[in-house]
């Protein structure tokens, strides 16, 4: 790949880049950023957006290219904030591509990511300049010291666009990393300008929408389903440095949010606040996110007195499965025209999940199969320098998004799980999510991730990790007789264990990591209950 531009961009002839989307708010002098106590006017922000983008300019010119010939791109290793939208709309304006560096990752891991994307310069803040020392070569620009202060004032604002090029590479996001190490996901400024202008359209946005971005700013949830449409609008961007259930509901008051997005468990932790009388009392209108589940969306749609879109999509992809009036519970909703269940092994559409008396999923191992996109091919722009990651993803001309889902008769999708979420019981097949939807039902559990280990035999056990509400001990009379009495729990479903958590582990995004669960199986110093003949008992903690 001739890297800072893809190949095979095919958006409309008439939509805007994401560059020629920040260069067309240069001129409005509405609100267009808060955070904290200060704001600024849209007008405002891409003046600070053009100082950052001649910075860059100024930085590039001479620089040594790194891994690839003419590479060199920007890390960005901040927190949320003004300075970190800043460098992204500035580079956006450069046609520098951004490297969304993760906060968590440290040592090896982090220098491995600096270099794989071909950083030319890292953007970081004083409190995470001591994690760079000696990691690479790459010269530090710590944003809140005095010299970089007067290195702006010194700087030349870029005029123009160079970045309006739709294939040019506006930034790589790296994935999650639940189940292998992350990949850096390829987006162009013609893909971004694109997502930004389709998101605001689908969700009715317009420029006096106010759009709060809590979640961490290196995902792609933030840019895509906050940030960008954001800007297509010329709405209202509200940034939260840190994502605070109990500050949520003072935030939408104060700032008069909206629209907010999310990814994983935000809506439970915000519903985990006290409630109060006058909490739908607020003037948001849309909760935006994926991997939230039924429970807390009804919740939080009667509490809060909004809407919640929940909906599939992905880093990698446009793939896109949406609720709509009707979708049963549950259920993602319904897909878009090409989307289909796979078959990895034939490459053939799976048949429509069948169900017995009691809503039991009777042929999981022939609908089960992989979400993919038939015609997402030419869309999907790659991972940087990883052609083996890219090949994977893209066979037959198909978009395979690694994750598992059925649908049935009616057209409705259930997600199954990741990949890797099979568990092979006694020989029977079946995938973890549905099971982890059925768990989820017993009073006190809060969060339910269920992965297989080792039979003593052959094959698999089913293991479940749990965390409970508030003082709720667990209890397993009560749990032994729950799933008793669970008409559609399937025979070989049943935990074999179950481990009691603090919590689950997770990404920064919120993701369940359940390697490290597999990995630890019941050689743990949590509480670990083994199921007996219909009881489960204590297993002896492992010291």
């Amino acid at each position: 790949m001739a890297e800072d531009r893809v190949l095979g961009d095919d958006r409309p002839a008439d939509d805007p880049t994401f560059a020629e989307l920040v260069a067309a708010r240069g001129g409005d002098d509405r609100t267009g950023l808060s955070f904290e106590d200060r704001s600024w006017t849209w007008r405002e922000v891409v003046a600070e957006a053009r100082l950052r983008a001649g910075l860059v300019r100024d930085l590039r010119t001479g620089a040594p290219s790194a891994g690839e010939p003419g590479a060199w791109h920007v890390g960005l290793f901040l927190d949320n904030g003004p300075d970190h939208l800043f460098w992204l709309l500035g580079a956006a304006l450069a046609g520098v591509a951004v490297v969304e560096l993760n906060p968590t990752r440290r040592g090896a891991e982090l220098a491995r990511d600096i270099a794989h994307t071909d950083c030319g310069a890292v953007v970081t803040e004083t409190a995470r300049a001591s994690l760079l020392d000696g990691l690479t070569g790459v010269p530090p620009l710590v944003i809140d010291t005095g010299e970089h202060t007067g290195r702006l004032a010194r700087t030349e604002p870029l005029d123009g666009v160079p970045g309006a090029d739709p294939a040019t590479v506006f930034c790589l996001i790296f994935t999650s990393g639940t189940t292998s190490a992350p990949k850096a996901v390829v987006c162009s400024q013609g893909r971004l300008g694109r997502i930004a202008v389709q998101q605001a359209a689908r969700r009715g946005l317009g420029r006096d929408d106010v759009f709060y971005v809590a979640m961490p700013m290196f995902h792609s949830n933030a840019l895509m389903a906050g940030i960008a449409p954001a800007v297509a609008t010329g709405g209202r961007l509200v940034l939260r440095r840190r994502f605070s259930a109990s500050g949520f509901l003072p935030d939408v008051r104060r700032y008069g949010v909206t629209f907010f997005n999310y990814v994983g468990k935000p809506l439970s932790y915000i519903l985990a606040t006290p409630e109060k009388p006058d909490d739908a009392d607020n003037p948001l209108r849309i909760a935006f996110g994926n991997e939230a589940a039924q429970r807390d969306i009804d919740a939080f749609t009667e509490r809060f007195g909004c809407t919640v879109i929940d909906s599939y999509g992905s880093s990698e992809g446009e793939i896109r499965i949406g609720r709509v009036p009707g979708t049963p519970p549950g259920s993602l909703g319904v897909a878009e025209e090409g989307v289909i269940v796979a078959d990895p092994e034939t490459l053939r559409e799976c048949p429509p999940a069948e169900f017995d008396e009691h809503g039991r999923l009777t042929n999981s191992g022939d609908a089960v199969g992989e979400i993919v996109d038939t015609r997402g091919g030419a869309r999907f722009e790659g991972y940087y320098r990883n052609p083996e990651a890219t090949a994977k993803r893209v066979r037959n001309g198909w978009v395979w998004s690694g994750d598992l889902a059925y649908r049935d008769a009616d057209g409705y999708w259930y997600f199954a799980g990741r990949g890797d979420d099979w568990l092979r019981v006694d020989g029977e097949n079946f995938a973890a999510a549905p099971l982890e939807r059925l768990l989820a039902r017993f009073d006190g559990f809060v969060d339910v991730a269920v992965y297989a280990v080792p039979d003593e035999r052959v094959g698999d056990q089913v293991m479940a990790a749990v965390t409970l509400a508030p003082g709720r001990p667990f209890d397993p009379a009560g749990f032994a007789a729950f799933l008793a009495g669970q008409p559609d729990l399937g025979t070989k479903q049943a935990p074999r264990y179950v481990r009691v958590m603090a919590e689950l582990p997770r990404t920064p995004t919120n993701k369940v990591v359940k390697r490290t669960l597999r990995d630890a199986a019941w050689t743990t110093g949590d509480p670990v209950y083994v199921r007996r003949s219909d009881e489960f008992v204590p297993l002896e903690p492992v010291r």
